[in-house]
């Protein structure tokens, strides 16, 4: 082989990993994009999560196997939901201080003002950990390697026990340091921005007030005459 073959064939290497990098970045572009459009639809999002949840346990059922796979998925799962259930800051981290408006309200002033609640996992970031853990989860049934043999009921029941447990110990925490992990807006009052007294309803009210009197003293005068 000749130096110029030699050189011709690296450069043609070069070549193929430069495309197949650039192919590479436009692909993760694309899915970011994609993934960027999809943070306002929160419902459809989630519907889609179940549909693929869906076609994973449904695959469960029809094989009859993979239970390891299914458990593992469920404490997954469980662990995404409980960060997402929790505060931003620990409460109970006494040490640990925040100042950007982001930690649960320690005085009864800070607890009159509006805080969204803060979690530790952010709503489309759990979304997306739970869809990624199901779809990889799918992925992993067409690979017999996985299929280990275990007797799935006591899986199933160590599982509810684990979720009994955790989910028990997230309600206290959240009754200790009486937080709830949802953001119900700020509070409208009834009849708010809407002026009242002597000038109420602004300068309209004030306008109407005025002909009311004008046409109550015209009706004075014209009794007078009479």
């Amino acid at each position: 082989m000749t130096p110029t073959s030699k050189m011709m064939e690296g450069m043609d290497q070069e070549d193929s990993s430069a495309s197949l990098a650039a192919t590479s970045v436009n692909v993760r572009r694309a899915v970011q994009y994609w993934l960027d459009k999809s943070t306002i639809h929160i419902v459809p999002r989630w519907i889609l999560f179940g549909v693929i949840l869906a076609l994973f346990f449904l695959r469960i059922y029809l094989i009859q196997g993979y239970f390891i796979v299914a458990y593992g998925l469920g404490i997954f799962l469980l662990n995404n939901f409980i960060a997402f259930l929790s505060p931003l800051e620990d409460p109970s981290d006494v040490g640990g201080s925040r100042d950007d408006g982001l930690s649960l309200p320690t005085t009864s002033k800070e607890g009159k003002e509006y805080r969204p609640f803060a979690r530790r996992l952010p709503e489309f970031k759990f979304w997306m950990a739970c869809t990624r853990g199901v779809f990889t989860s799918l992925m992993m049934t067409f690979f017999s390697v996985f299929d280990v043999p275990v007797f799935w009921p006591i899986l199933l029941m160590y599982f509810f026990v684990l979720f009994f447990m955790t989910m028990k110990r997230q309600i206290m925490h959240m009754y200790k340091h009486k937080y709830v992990p949802i953001s119900f807006g700020k509070h409208k009052y009834k009849d708010a921005g809407k002026e009242r007294g002597e000038f109420g309803g602004g300068m309209a009210g004030s306008i109407g007030q005025q002909t009311a009197g004008i046409q109550l003293g015209g009706g004075g005068m014209s009794r007078r005459r009479g």
